[in-house]
């Protein structure tokens, strides 16, 4: 895809079906009259490029997949929000990373769930915990979210106990709130997880998330919205129930989809992004979501490499390219941008983003939108 670039400009990602080129936007951070009133050139809403997408929310600042952290998020200026979609035992599709609550919730402190603590494998891998499908939505609402990591992240632990676990069609609502107070559309972008796994529950995800994107207008070409998982035939099988655009997620380079594994295809990520395994994606899906380490890899020391030809492979393919996950803390940055000692402390991130966003990946996903909303803006004033 065609995008354009340049100074003083902000260019501008076709959301439409993600093939119509780019357009043009002028004022960082704000949309023009056109734009609020979905008469922008083009079908429906742009997005800059690069793209901001608050990862699970504002997750670097308070717990994940919150309406608190997707709040966040949004108020920062991040151009999409996040959501992760797990099924409950009575079908509803709520938000959180994994099907597996015991790092993300207080489950562990309510007595009456002890005997819910189970082992299952999931994915080839196996867990012990507390997990989504073993609660029907009003036992799920009487836990509440906690910080993931809170090793790396001591004070986002300020913010345990206050939210729920939403649903996603709670998210929904919230979106259709801001966007009427703000006079424009909230971007989201929805992720099915473990979607073999839950299928063989009898908890398919797809039916129920697109008959959701049907009641909330969200099954259009045009929708101001990303489908997103990391199993091709998920993509595949809402290709079939709507039109909305969507993103193939894709792991480290040796890695291969679950459901491939499953189907014993052989293929690897290294495979897909091969110009004829792109050509492949680009049959049913509009862009490919891949491990930074796809495009550019890490040396044996841990510092950024040579970046790979998967941009431009992509590109040629007509897919965009929204790669994951930019945070600041330096334990998860490349071993060159790392500044002290400290591994929770920040280190340069705005190097990283800049070193990231210099190979024309359309847009990535942070923990910190705000810091990567400012990475974004020095990088369009460079070009």
């Amino acid at each position: 895809m065609e995008r354009e670039q340049k100074p003083g400009r902000r260019a501008i990602l076709g959301a439409a079906a993600l093939g119509a080129g780019a357009m043009a936007l002028g004022g960082a951070g704000t949309a023009t009259a056109a734009e609020a009133s979905g008469e922008a050139s083009g079908k429906g809403h742009g997005l800059p490029v690069p793209t901001v997408i608050g990862h699970r929310g504002a997750s670097g600042y308070r717990p994940e997949h919150t309406l608190g952290s997707y709040q966040l998020a949004l108020d920062m200026g991040a151009d999409i929000i996040e959501q992760d979609l797990v099924p409950t035992k009575d079908g509803h599709l709520v938000c959180r990373h994994e099907n597996d609550i015991t790092a993300t919730t207080d489950v562990s402190a309510h007595p009456e769930f002890a005997d819910r603590k189970t082992t299952k494998t999931v994915d080839g891998t196996a867990l012990t915990g507390w997990f989504t499908e073993d609660f029907t939505l009003a036992e799920l609402k009487t836990l509440r979210a906690k910080e993931r990591i809170p090793g790396n992240r001591q004070r986002n632990t300020l913010y345990d106990g206050r939210w729920e676990v939403p649903t996603f069609e709670e998210v929904l609502q919230w979106a259709e709130r801001e966007g009427r107070k703000r006079g424009r559309r909230i971007w989201l972008y929805v992720e099915t997880k473990h979607p073999t796994y839950f299928r063989k529950l009898g908890l398919g995800l797809e039916e129920p998330l697109a008959k959701l994107l049907r009641r909330y207008g969200r099954h259009k070409k045009d929708a101001a919205l990303f489908l997103q998982s990391f199993e091709p035939s998920s993509i595949q099988r809402l290709r079939k129930l709507v039109d909305t655009p969507a993103v193939v997620l894709l792991s480290t380079i040796n890695s291969r989809p679950w459901d491939f594994i499953e189907a014993n295809d052989p293929r690897t990520v290294a495979d897909l992004v091969k110009p004829e395994g792109l050509k492949w994606i680009a049959s049913y899906a509009q862009g490919i979501g891949p491990d930074l380490s796809v495009i550019i890899p890490r040396t044996a020391d841990g510092k950024l490499g040579t970046p790979t030809s998967v941009v431009k492979d992509a590109h040629a393919a007509g897919l965009v390219l929204h790669p994951y996950t930019m945070r600041n803390e330096n334990t998860f940055l490349p071993a060159d941008f790392r500044r002290g000692t400290d591994p929770n402390a920040y280190g340069d991130a705005f190097g990283a983003f800049k070193k990231y966003f210099e190979t024309g990946i359309d847009g990535i996903f942070s923990d910190n939108p705000d810091t990567a909303l400012l990475a974004a803006e020095d990088f369009r004033k460079s070009r």
